[in-house]
């Protein structure tokens, strides 16, 4: 997954990112955050926030079924990394239908309860490959932490931001 983020630095990367991201969201008005088109899945910014949502939960039950010694299914029962397409198709299909505000309010919970579990974790926990069995051979916690929330963080904020600039330049180009 490239190099080991420690608690200070994972949530210091998790942090800026969601700024990012929070700033980026800023732009775009309440109205518009079910307009379909920011991903070429026709993906809306509110389906885009959802799908962030939904695999920030499945982490954290990942971890859960981890502590109590049972090995979760990895990505979602029924489905294998190969899948993650059709996966992700069946999280935007999971949530399209919720309101604006359930999902930013899931946004912003489950971001605080990543950066919650991330602060009482010991950096070993969170870099040391093989400390939970779940994680299979090759990633850390903090590599599934930091995937659901600064990377994830990071490709919503280019999606949304790159939507948001054509929508921007379409208005003015109508006004014109």
């Amino acid at each position: 997954m490239g190099r080991r983020l420690r608690k200070k630095e994972l949530l210091s990367e998790i942090l800026r990112e969601r700024r990012a991201l929070d700033d980026t969201l800023a732009l775009v008005p309440a109205r518009r955050m079910n307009v379909a088109g920011v991903t070429r899945g026709g993906w809306s910014v509110k389906d885009v926030l959802a799908h962030l949502v939904e695999w920030q939960r499945m982490n954290l039950e990942w971890y859960a079924a981890g502590l109590r010694g049972e090995k979760p299914a990895m990505p979602a029962p029924g489905f294998t990394l190969r899948e993650l397409p059709r996966l992700n198709e069946m999280i935007y299909r999971k949530h399209h239908r919720r309101s604006v505000q359930a999902v930013l309010e899931d946004y912003r919970s489950h971001h605080e309860r990543i950066v919650e579990l991330i602060e009482t974790l010991p950096d070993a926990d969170l870099v040391n490959l093989g400390r939970f069995s779940w994680t299979g051979p090759s990633w850390t916690l903090s590599d599934y932490l930091r995937a659901s929330t600064a990377a994830h963080y990071l490709w919503a904020r280019t999606r949304i931001r790159r939507w948001w600039r054509a929508q921007e330049k379409d208005k003015r180009g109508d006004a014109g």
